[in-house]
């Protein structure tokens, strides 16, 4: 096989294909490209007007999914009528179950102002009205009225007392009674001096007197709550008509609102009932430093439980605008809502009045997103969602009250109903789980909208619609122009990205990133434009930046600390390439592997999973090279090898299936004692019929390998063996493509691994022939004839043991 000639190695966008000379020229293209499977699930979601059609927007960041769903979000509710609004009033009969009213969009902030104008407004009058001279009047004739009813009844008494000769004494102990002697108080002396029988007359007269007395003192209290009445019932009516005189004045465009006019009613009755709070309030709080017609009594907390609280609120032109809302902590509380507390006296007490609403109030009748890995780290926050969303109901429940923490007053606010489309934003290993682990997920979130990585790249029109996705991102960024030659490099860096040169990557957010940093060096030289110069330069300190680990590596590589040859022969040792990722960035790692055999049991020892430090994609690697070995050579003998393969100076663990083709040749190696050149790196998996399987990672591997031979001097010999299937995703920096051009290094596809063989050790692998034998001196004939001498070997040896009596 020959070397990819270097246009292969990283196929270029021309400029000159670009139809415009700087991104001013381009016309603006805020859709995005390449989703619009994405969009068509999005906008299905959005429109759709059935219960349980909530979305699951999939895919990796940086690919636009916050941009594209809250466009077509915001103009899926510019044509959704506004959502209706919700307070929390009080409920005069059970105050710990507040009630909640649904008022048409915009008339909570009226009803809220309404009700603190007329608490205001009776807070003035009502006193005026208790201390104008008709009530006083009123309240002193009553007043007087049972005054003279009690001191008539006392009256009455004391002169029938005195009929009998008994007079009626009031002491600082109260009524006493005691004999008249010629209408004088009889002294207890003279009263002694009597004679017995007079004395006796006397007292039972004075105790018949006495029940008669107490039947007079006993009438008192009922005078009293007659008195009481009477004035409870002056008082509701002077109240009842001011309220009722107020209560007509009220916005009469609130009370044509059912739910409205029955609150209203309430709360006359409730301020008839209590107009003693008005009173005592305006006698206890003074001006509070403004003169009374400007005092705000409406926030005095005596006068909370006729405050409306507003949950929320809509208002917009046409009456047309359903919200679209995005929680970007979404705790319990921040969700559902949440009931405050304050101290008083040392216990914690509550109100309706300190019901505070949460993300799924702000979004009824429109859209909420949420990122749904927030959402499930959130304790209870992913339950109380799904309980709202089956429901249809937000139920405000705090979790403290969820966990049993707290035993303090709580309320129960009426539910309000719940009429939403949630969007959750995660990735796809997130929604798999999801889908595999929780029951109702399925139910709940009927569609996913799944974005693209990448977009195709081939032809003029593609590279033209991203050309103008990047001027409309430099514009709205406000950053210089791009110029076609740059533009063109930020293709090709998008292709490089998306590891496959007929694709461009979608990650919008790590080009943009780039764009922003290449504006940077171009103002730093002073340039108007950003040039391709530029894109490189942003590039270069990108991987700079990001590459002091594979410096490190590659430094001791250099120094001989890690054994890597690039030079030479050797049998049963190749250099494999590995990829070696942190976080968002990836490099390349050449690894020697060595493979010793002997004659065995049939058995192919990995060493790496022995010490437990294979994966098991690796160990999948290995057991398929033991499929291979045993199905294509030396057929009609026991397979009696004993091979082992190890990463050498490997300290950590390793997986993934890419090094199994190296693996293989370098037991084809051992097994046939043909030196492999060590000037070629391979990469490349394989399956058990001997061919070369794609892996990932292909560019930074071969970059890796060419870093290594340039440090010790490129000879002309060296490369890299690649699976054919891999060509289509090279993008190599310039270095690589350099050398390629000046013959220096080679990028060499196989498809087969006796192409590869032969490549490695310079000598033909060999095909069956009619007799099915391989040519003689090939690689696979020295392979087989190594394992029929090594089957035939333990087979002498078995022999022997056997004869020596020794059958074990």
């Amino acid at each position: 096989m020959t070397a990819l000639p270097p246009e292969k190695l990283r196929p270029r966008c021309d400029p000159s294909s670009l139809p415009f000379r700087t991104t001013d020229e381009l016309p603006d293209h805020s859709d995005l490209i390449g989703q619009d499977r994405a969009l068509e699930a999005i906008r299905l979601s959005a429109e759709v007007t059935h219960r349980d059609f909530n979305l699951f927007v999939l895919g990796p960041s940086g690919t636009g999914r916050h941009a594209a769903i809250e466009e077509v979000l915001k103009a899926q509710s510019g044509q959704r009528p506004l959502p209706v609004d919700w307070v929390y009033v009080n409920n005069f009969d059970a105050p710990h179950k507040p009630r909640a009213l649904s008022l048409p969009p915009g008339h909570a902030p009226r009803l809220r102002a309404a009700m603190q104008d007329l608490v205001n407004d009776l807070a003035r009058d009502l006193p005026a009205v208790f201390e104008s001279d008709e009530y006083q009047t009123q309240r002193r004739a009553i007043d007087q009225e049972y005054a003279e009813k009690q001191e008539g009844a006392m009256s009455d008494f004391a002169d029938a007392a005195r009929a009998e000769g008994v007079a009626l004494l009031r002491t600082p102990m109260g009524f006493m009674l005691t004999a008249l002697k010629d209408g004088e108080v009889l002294k207890t002396e003279d009263f002694g001096k009597l004679p017995e029988k007079e004395q006796d007359e006397i007292e039972e007269k004075i105790a018949r007197l006495q029940e008669d007395l107490a039947d007079v003192l006993r009438q008192a209290p009922r005078l009293e709550r007659a008195h009481a009445k009477r004035i409870e019932q002056l008082n509701a009516e002077t109240a009842a008509r001011t309220v009722s005189s107020r209560i007509e004045e009220f916005d009469p465009t609130l009370r044509a609102i059912k739910a409205v006019s029955d609150y209203v009613l309430e709360v006359e009755q409730d301020i008839i009932a209590h107009a003693d709070l008005f009173l005592q309030a305006v006698a206890q709080g003074g001006d509070g430093g403004f003169p009374g017609p400007l005092r705000k009594f409406h926030e005095d907390p005596a006068f909370d439980r006729y405050v409306v609280n507003v949950m929320v609120s809509h208002s917009g032109k046409d009456g047309k605008g359903a919200p679209v809302e995005t929680e970007h902590t979404p705790t319990l509380d921040r969700l559902v809502g949440r009931i405050e507390h304050v101290s008083q006296m040392g216990s914690l007490v509550t109100n309706f009045t300190m019901i505070k609403p949460g993300a799924l109030h702000r979004a009824n009748g429109g859209f909420l997103m949420l990122e749904a890995r927030a959402l499930l780290s959130e304790p209870f926050a992913w339950d109380a969602l799904k309980q709202c969303l089956k429901t249809r109901s937000i139920n405000i429940t705090s979790l403290a009250e969820r966990l049993s923490m707290m035993s303090t007053t709580s309320l129960e606010p009426d539910p309000i109903p719940l009429d939403l489309r949630i969007v959750l934003i995660g990735d796809r290993m997130l929604h798999a789980l999801l889908v595999m682990l929780d029951p109702d997920f399925g139910d709940l979130f009927k569609i996913q909208a799944d974005f693209e990585e990448s977009v195709p790249r081939g032809d003029r029109e593609t590279d033209a619609l991203y050309a103008r996705l990047i001027g409309a991102y430099s514009r709205r960024e406000g950053l210089p122009a791009i110029t076609a030659a740059g533009v063109a490099r930020i293709i090709d860096e998008a292709a490089r990205r998306a590891e496959d040169n007929t694709r461009l990557s979608l990650r919008l957010g790590q080009i943009g990133d780039l764009v922003k940093e290449a504006a940077h060096y171009a103002k730093a030289r002073g340039a108007a434009r950003i040039e391709a110069e530029d894109i490189d330069h942003a590039c270069e300190a990108q991987d700079r930046r990001a590459g002091r680990i594979k410096d490190r590596m590659q430094e001791a590589i250099g120094r001989g600390t890690v054994l890597i040859d690039t030079q030479g022969a050797q049998i049963g040792q190749i250099n494999g390439l590995s990829v070696i990722g942190l976080g968002n960035y990836s490099f390349g790692r050449p690894s020697r592997i060595t493979a010793r055999v002997r004659m065995g049991a049939g058995k192919l020892v990995d060493i790496e999973r022995e010490v437990e430090l294979g994966g098991p994609l690796h160990s999948k690697g290995v057991m398929i090279l033991s499929g291979y070995l045993t199905s294509r050579y030396a057929l009609d003998v026991p397979f009696s090898l004993h091979a082992s393969l190890v990463f050498e100076q490997s300290y950590g663990g390793i997986d993934g299936d890419s090094a199994s083709s190296a693996e293989l040749y370098a037991l084809l190696s051992a097994l046939s004692e043909a030196p492999l050149e060590q000037g070629l790196a391979v990469t490349g998996s394989v399956n058990q019929a001997g061919e070369v399987q794609a892996i990932g990672g292909v560019n930074e591997k071969i970059e890796g390998f060419f870093e290594t031979c340039r440090a010790r001097g490129l000879t002309g010999t060296q490369g890299v063996l690649i699976p054919k299937a891999n060509v289509e995703h090279l993008m190599l920096n310039d270095d690589v493509v350099a050398a390629a051009r000046e013959g220096k290094f080679r990028v060499i596809p196989v498809s087969t691994i006796d192409e590869g063989i032969s490549l490695l050790t310079g000598i033909d692998a060999g095909t069956r022939d009619g007799t099915g034998k391989f040519p003689k001196g090939s690689i696979n004939a020295r392979v087989e004839a190594r394992l029929r001498g090594f089957a035939e070997t333990r087979r002498d040896f078995l022999r022997r043991k056997t004869d020596g009596g020794d059958a074990e």
